[in-house]
């Protein structure tokens, strides 16, 4: 479920862009190509002037302990708790003109203002290939604020070169295998075995 959220957020910018200007890839392999495009050289892109990419995963710890069953007719199926994540994306502008850079980069935090709540009622992404079987989801995002320590730690691990960016936190993305770890009955009723006297 990864892949699938970023890929909806990509088409959701690009929507609201009106044109294919965000591509899904690693940032550290992108070098600008000169004359005022955008990425893709060293990442096999294709040369979009913002680069949506993944920079960190968490687990949301406060729902960890949650228990995981589905009782069907007078079976319980347990399963492992859901793997709650919290995904930290970084949108890098990486259109060598630097007021077009900054251009594309209000626009992104203008649509994030615009909409923070992602479900599929409110969504539109193209069902093809690796999003057929994309199902009900809910994830949030907010603006995140690195510490000025923090953002450069980020650029030096991704490659030193830093492009105009601003990280976005998505909350509470589930993720679940179809595995039933084990099985039980329900229980009906209870006979404490006592007899009146």
């Amino acid at each position: 479920m990864i892949f699938e959220t970023l890929q909806v957020i990509k088409e959701e910018v690009n929507s609201y862009f009106g044109g294919s200007i965000v591509s899904l890839e690693n940032i550290a392999a992108i070098e600008a190509e000169p004359g005022g495009g955008g990425g893709g050289g060293g990442g096999g892109g294709d040369s979009s002037d913002v680069v949506l990419s993944l920079i960190n995963l968490q687990e949301e710890f406060t729902l960890k302990n949650i228990p995981n069953h589905y009782i069907n007719n007078t079976e319980v199926n347990y399963r492992n708790p859901k793997v709650n994540l919290n995904l930290y994306i970084l949108f890098s502008s990486t259109n060598t003109l630097y007021e077009e850079a900054l251009k594309n980069l209000t626009k992104v935090v203008e649509f994030f203002q615009g909409k923070k709540v992602f479900t599929q009622d409110n969504t539109n992404f193209e069902r093809v290939d690796d999003m057929v079987n994309v199902g009900d989801f809910r994830f949030i995002t907010d603006l995140y604020t690195p510490t000025f320590e923090e953002l450069n730690f980020i650029w030096g691990t991704l490659g030193g070169k830093q492009y105009p960016s601003v990280i976005y936190k998505v909350t509470l993305l589930e993720i679940e295998r179809d595995v039933v770890s084990n099985r039980g009955t329900v229980v009906s009723g209870l006979n404490s075995g006592l007899k009146n006297k």
